[in-house]
């Protein structure tokens, strides 16, 4: 199963580049995936269907053992059953897809990407064992849905739908996470199966439960929170045929069937549960029926639909829980071929709209007859499964309503759980009649002859495979009538965990004799045909009571207000100045550890100011120097001198027997102030020019707070510790695990390797952030414009004009590349020299201390940074034509594939049964190098090598190439007089 989890990963991935060579038959591929994944569960059969616990597929990954964090998977007959939907309804849509779109149609990889990574992530969801995997899937399923609904980006309705399913959807599975936690915590274990099977009773667990309820209720579009689900028809109708009737809103359904044999002793789960089902129930229905367009309406009726499902799942009885997973299995079957068959219509007739329709019946009469079918099942006609699953649904309510059992132990209900009972099965009943007649309703609307409406005409003729889809669905729901007791075989499991009263049980069958329920179930059928046939009195009487205010215009009334209690905050605390943001967060910063200080015991006996005379020198260097920043007038020396201060902690480093510290903080010192510099060449060079400094006494007082504070914190955290450090045994757990004798070297690219790859990423999006901000257009650094080429062809338009112009104080020799791109006035011959006499050096020093880092000072970071200076050399001296002939490619690419490397060196152990990041040493001779050691883990140093320099490289393109651009770097004054060279 979690084979099949990794399949539907991989296979989503892969989606985009297929969708460029296959068109839309990429979802005939994609649909492969969710039928393999179907037939996989089918063989799971024996083995659920046997009806042993300890027999059941049941799997587990241990992810980190030390958390005890595992990845739980199992497949018992709920989610054996909602496992074969997902799947198999799953793999008709992605069918249906390659009929239903163009070949012409915009982001067709994404969303065939999107719809199978959400059929696995709900795949995962049914089977999850895990509360923690249950909601990571869970949210995902959210997230998915959200990009499938927002799938036309170019219209409103679409993204702000989108959007409001999210927003609801999202904000109740956090909720439920909540829940999640109380209950894990409370039963001391994450496994979904032992927190149900020992559920205790109590305020707690009453909040947890209900705390879940809320996160399965705004899933399933459940009074109040059912407005997202109309709104979501924005999406291509795929994705309705699919989320919104076979998957997604299933999951909250699927939640409450999970937890109902235990939730059900909860105080208040039954209540809760019949109240929001029946008022989902007749609100949904009532709806439909003045719908016009057959989407919605449809719409409706699964609002209607799911809440007659949250009424029999969360009754909580053995009969009412058999009545839930047939209805569960006949709706998904029925709903989904009719919002395929609401496609198809759209696609011949080119409207939804039923005052439209007309005659379309006798044109397509084999769509109209798998429209029937579809709809008796929804309605509860026989032969069909919706008609047994109905049935099955009134008895258990009628027999709970009479004193049947399901009270704790088989017993019969109490007077108040007959009562619910009787509750459930009015609104039941009314809501079926509104069922029945909004069937009608759409078969009335979509194919018969309307008088005064023109026939449609011109229709574009389906193809099979836009036909296959639906047709199977439909059967299906007819063949399960008759096989009611093959089906009753298949999910006897379920029902199994509710108490029996030990008597003969209900089962599924299609002609269970005269009985009350069938007489309801007649009943319920004539009242919704003259429901329909007084359908212009019902469209009257509904415009007379129509509701002015909707829960939706609720919804985005507090939308609203949000937006407008952002913009007053914002307007508030964001006043566009730094001064005040840095102001404010010291402050808080120096009253925060102040208290804390004050409230702390374990202040050191002694205090000892510095373990060597020249770490006085230096602190007194480094406060000259801070001073001085505040007095200086000029931007360029206030930068120096503040560079002052990181040099002054490079040699503290260095008297403390650090010399890899010492070594990285200068080289980062200097990127830092050339970085500065880069961005002060479009700042006035003097402090005050356009703004003048105000509040001076109170700056003053703020940086002198923040730096006592900082002393006094150092004085207490030094004597703080009681106990040993664990840096003590890291010079020998960095020898004998990481097969090296730099302990800080082999600290970050094997025995804390995960921070390092997590501050790889940091380092990335902080890259990515800085261009995002700079580049105007794309990221900017395309070598086909910057690289060798581009520059030789500078140096050809500029040598045109030097011999134009006949200018000799323009033909000077060039010691670089892209020397003579540059104006004259700006360049510097003795630069460029130096340059092209010390880059090669300087990055042969860089690769050196890139393989000595493991057993002398240097590493992966500090190499990148030297050959990351070489790079800044490079620019300095010839500009950004230059910085593209000496590396002509992209920083992004540069970026990622150091990020790859780093990540293929920590995983790659785990393709080979080892934990990540795990090392290996080799010893041996190589030829003419002599004996030669090599450390696996010297490959993740790469990877960090690479990314420091796609760093450095990015910051010289944006902050500097890009700059460049924007100001307009022409090529002399001459050159300006002719045009601009870019």
């Amino acid at each position: 199963m979690l084979i099949v989890l990794m399949v539907f990963a991989v296979a989503a991935l892969a989606m985009l580049p297929l969708a460029r060579a296959l068109g839309r038959r990429v979802f005939a591929v994609a649909a492969l995936v969710p039928l393999g994944a179907f037939v996989h569960t089918v063989l799971q059969a024996p083995a659920v269907l046997a009806g042993d616990a300890a027999a059941l597929p049941v799997e587990r990954w241990t992810w980190i053992a030390e958390l005890s964090l595992t990845l739980d998977v199992r497949m018992d007959t709920l989610s054996w059953v909602l496992a074969l939907v997902v799947t198999g309804v799953g793999s008709l849509v992605l069918l249906y897809c390659a009929a239903y779109f163009g070949d012409d149609e915009r982001g067709l990889g994404r969303f065939a990407a999107v719809l199978l990574a959400f059929a696995g992530a709900m795949y995962g969801l049914v089977i999850a064992d895990d509360v923690y995997l249950l909601f990571v899937l869970w949210e995902a399923t959210s997230v998915f849905s959200y990009l499938l609904i927002g799938h036309y980006t170019h219209r409103r309705a679409s993204r702000g739908a989108a959007l409001q399913a999210l927003v609801t959807t999202t904000l109740g599975g956090l909720l439920m996470l909540v829940g999640l936690v109380l209950l894990a915590v409370q039963a001391g274990t994450s496994s979904l199966t032992a927190i149900l099977a020992d559920l205790p009773p109590g305020p707690l667990t009453t909040a947890a439960v209900m705390l879940v309820l809320v996160g399965a209720l705004s899933k399933s579009a459940i009074v109040p929170l059912h407005f997202w689900l109309p709104g979501a028809m924005a999406a291509p109708t795929p994705v309705s045929a699919y989320l919104h009737a076979a998957a997604m809103v299933k999951a909250g359904i699927y939640l409450i069937m999970r937890f109902a044999p235990a939730g059900v002793e909860v105080a208040g789960w039954r209540e809760v549960l019949v109240v929001l089902g029946v008022a989902t129930l007749l609100l949904g229905g009532w709806a439909a029926l003045k719908q016009t367009d057959l989407k919605l309406l449809l719409a409706y009726g699964t609002v209607s639909q799911l809440g007659l499902l949250v009424v029999v799942a969360g009754f909580g009885t053995r009969d009412t829980a058999l009545a839930a997973i047939a209805l569960l299995l006949a709706h998904a079957l029925f709903k989904a071929a009719l919002f395929l068959i609401v496609g198809i219509i759209d696609h011949e007739a080119g409207t939804r709209d039923l005052r439209k329709l007309s005659g379309l019946g006798r044109r397509l009469p084999w769509l109209a007859g798998l429209t029937a079918l579809a709809l008796a099942s929804m309605a509860g006609l026989p032969p069909l499964i919706g008609f047994v699953a109905k049935e099955t649904a009134l008895f258990a309510l009628l027999s709970a309503a009479t004193g049947g059992a399901g009270g704790p132990g088989g017993a019969p209900l109490d007077a108040a759980g007959q009562a619910w009972a009787a509750v459930a099965l009015g609104g039941v009943v009314v809501g079926s009649v509104l069922t029945v007649a909004y069937s009608i309703r759409f078969f009335w609307g979509a194919f018969a002859r309307k008088p005064g409406v023109d026939e449609v005409t011109g229709l574009a003729g389906a193809t099979p495979g836009f036909v296959l889809a639906p047709a199977v669905l439909a059967v299906a729901s007819l063949a399960l009538g008759p096989l009611a007791s093959v089906v009753g075989t298949g999910v006897a499991g379920y029902p199994a965990l509710f108490p029996s009263s030990g008597e003969k049980t209900y089962a599924l069958a299609l002609w269970h004799g005269l009985t009350p329920e069938l007489g309801l179930s007649v009943l319920i059928v004539v009242l919704g045909a003259l429901l329909f046939a007084a359908r212009e009195p019902l469209v009257r009487l509904q415009k007379r009571v129509a509701r002015e205010y909707t829960a939706s215009d609720a919804y985005w009334d507090a939308m609203g207000a949000v937006d407008r209690l952002a913009v007053r905050v914002t307007g508030l605390t964001q006043r566009g100045s730094l001064p005040f943001y840095l102001g404010v967060i010291l402050i808080v910063f120096i009253g925060v550890t102040t208290t804390g200080l004050l409230l702390d015991r374990t202040w050191p006996a002694e205090l000892r100011l510095w373990d060597h005379p020249a770490q006085l020198a230096i602190g007194t260097v480094m406060i000259i120097a801070a001073i001085a920043a505040t007095q200086a007038q000029k931007r360029f020396a206030a930068l120096v001198v503040v560079g002052v201060t990181g040099f002054g902690m490079s040699a503290t480093f260095a008297l403390q027997g650090a010399p890899d510290l010492a070594l990285t903080q200068v080289l980062v010192e200097v990127v830092t102030l050339i970085a500065f510099v880069l961005v002060l060449r479009r700042l006035p060079a003097r402090l005050g020019d356009k703004h003048g400094s105000s509040h001076r006494l109170m700056r003053a007082a703020i940086g002198i707070g923040v730096g006592t504070v900082m002393a006094v914190v150092a004085i207490v955290v030094a004597g703080a510790r009681v106990d040993a450090p664990i840096s003590l045994d890291w010079p020998a757990a960095a020898y004998e695990q990481g097969h090296g004798r730099n302990t800080v070297n082999v600290a970050l690219v094997d025995l804390r390797g995960w921070d390092t790859m997590g501050e790889l990423a940091v380092v990335i999006a902080a890259a990515t952030g800085v261009a995002s901000l700079l580049f105007l257009r794309s990221r900017g650094d395309d070598p086909r414009r910057i690289g060798r080429a581009a520059v030789q062809q500078r140096i050809a338009q500029r040598l045109d004009r030097v011999r134009d112009l006949g200018d000799p104080g323009e033909q000077r020799n060039a010691w670089i590349l892209a020397g003579p791109t540059l104006d004259p006035r700006h360049r510097s011959i003795l630069l460029e020299v130096v340059v092209r006499l010390t880059f090669h050096a300087i990055i042969v020093i860089s690769l050196y201390l890139l393989f000595a880092g493991h057993n002398l000072p240097g590493g992966g970071f500090v190499g990148g940074l030297v050959a990351g200076l070489a790079l800044v050399a490079r620019y300095l001296a010839g500009g950004r034509y230059e910085l593209g002939a000496a590396l002509p490619l992209g920083a992004g690419t540069v970026l990622g594939t150091g990020l790859i490397i780093a990540a293929g060196a920590a995983l790659v152990p785990v393709l080979l049964g080892q934990p990540p990041l795990t090392s290996t040493y080799w010893e041996g001779e190589v030829w003419l190098l002599g004996e030669v050691e090599f450390v696996s883990s010297t490959i993740f140093d790469i990877g960090v090598y690479l990314v420091v320099v796609g760093l450095v490289l990015d910051v010289l393109r944006s902050l500097g190439a890009e700059v460049d651009r924007q100001g307009g770097d022409e090529l002399a004054p001459s050159a300006r007089r002719e045009g601009n060279i870019r």
